[in-house]
């Protein structure tokens, strides 16, 4: 496989390119830069150089940085075929690289992996294998599946995977690097849906064509602990992945039923396609019960959001300010991006029911206008008064199809900010 050395250059290029921002000369490519984001031009140009069947790159010159080396990485990932980034630099810069790279890796595979082989136990046996490979004895987990959901009265993800022949299960690892008793600095929850028909609410087929994506955020969650660990975290983390297949049969869950929560709150079903919000809501009740000082909980949750901040963003939420800025300080650092949606304590009304605390959304196409913010405020039920709380709706965590930024598939936006915060 040969190697095409990619160098960064400000100067414009010889008159037989025109305006181009990529050039060749023999196995040599120079990004020619000149746009406002230079690391959104990198990107971009990333993708050009791998679209012409580029596999093997030596990035070289002295204009790169981190964040641009890490911008033509993610420019140059496809989902199919082997391909191989070079990094440049000195030796902490390629390091933190190469833990990006693998951690980022990690959450595409799973994320693009076929719903038939990547089932709810499988999905939490891979997160809890990875990240013990990473951390060794500081590492225990266990994984709960099936009835065992019920005798921990996590009734919302028992409901969603109980459809399908493959059980649901959570996870629930802890990372804990000091003494047994240390307190918990961060709990991360991930919204592990390996297949979401939409239940009994079905999605139309070209809408559950994708939908093996719909466990982005347990992948995102893991690869950021993980991520965080190789650069040496030294705090206590427990993670919880709500893993669950949401598919119809005679056992599954219907429109109508009503849920009652460990923590009371009772929840009528009125469309089974709001499932993630369901799963999470046990996921959020376990974190919370950790004593955490934070707690992060990221989900493939709504359209909504992508309609609101677009795909190139994640988007934000949280009832505490100083929490919303940690996560856009974070994010900056990383250049990844985020952006704050509103949460206001009466979002948790926002969807009523006459025969129940409240309902999973509204029985109206996308859950009616602020289905964003609805989510999200149907989230905040679950999280104990008084603690820090960040959702992440990822908006930004996978492509459908290609475009100029990204390949089709998984993008593993998001890995770097939670894993950013968890080092705060």
């Amino acid at each position: 496989m040969e190697i095409m050395t990619i160098t960064l250059t400000r100067e414009a290029p010889q008159s037989l390119w025109g305006k181009a921002d990529v050039s060749f000369q023999g196995h040599q490519a120079l990004i020619h830069l000149s746009a406002a984001d230079e690391l959104r031009q990198v990107q971009m140009a990333a993708r050009k150089i791998r679209s012409q069947g580029i596999s093997k790159v030596q990035l070289d010159g002295e204009l790169w940085s981190l964040d641009s080396q890490w911008a033509f990485s993610q420019g140059f990932t496809t989902a199919k075929g082997p391909f191989e980034v070079l990094w440049c630099g000195d030796v902490s810069t390629q390091a933190t690289l190469s833990h990006r790279f693998e951690a980022a890796s990690f959450a595409r595979k799973l994320v693009n992996e076929t719903p038939e082989e990547l089932s709810p136990v499988i999905l939490a046996e891979h997160a809890a294998n990875w990240l013990k490979d990473i951390g060794g004895d500081k590492v225990s987990f266990d994984i709960f599946e099936g009835q065992e959901l019920l005798e921990k009265q996590w009734i919302g993800l028992h409901a969603v995977g109980r459809g399908s022949e493959r059980p649901p299960a959570m996870l629930v690892l802890d990372f804990n690097p000091l003494a047994a008793d240390a307190k918990v600095s961060t709990a991360l929850v991930g919204k592990g849906i390996t297949f979401d028909s939409g239940g009994y609410s079905i999605k139309p087929s070209e809408g559950m064509l994708d939908m093996k994506c719909d466990m982005g955020g347990a992948a995102t969650v893991t690869a950021a602990l993980g991520l965080a660990m190789k650069a040496g975290l030294n705090k206590r983390v427990k993670l919880f992945l709500c893993c669950a297949e949401n598919l119809i049969s005679g056992n599954a869950y219907k429109l109508g039923d009503i849920l009652t929560y460990k923590n009371g709150v009772t929840v009528e079903v009125v469309n089974t396609d709001a499932e993630g919000r369901l799963v999470l809501a046990d996921g959020l009740q376990a974190a919370s019960d950790t004593g955490a000082e934070l707690i992060i909980d990221a989900a493939t949750l709504t359209g909504a959001a992508m309609a609101a901040v677009g795909t190139n963003y994640n988007a934000i939420f949280s009832p505490q300010m100083e929490t919303l800025q940690l996560a856009q300080q974070k994010a900056a650092t990383v250049a990844e991006n985020v952006w704050p949606l509103p949460l206001d304590a009466w979002h948790k009304d926002m969807c009523p029911s006459p025969y129940a605390d409240t309902a999973n959304s509204r029985a109206m196409k996308g859950g009616g206008a602020g289905g964003a913010s609805n989510a999200a405020g149907f989230l905040w039920r679950f999280v104990s008064p008084g603690v820090n709380w960040l959702h992440m709706d990822l908006a930004g965590a996978y492509a459908s199809s290609a475009t100029p930024l990204w390949s089709a598939g998984a993008t593993a936006h998001g890995v770097l900010t939670i894993a950013a915060m968890l080092e705060r």
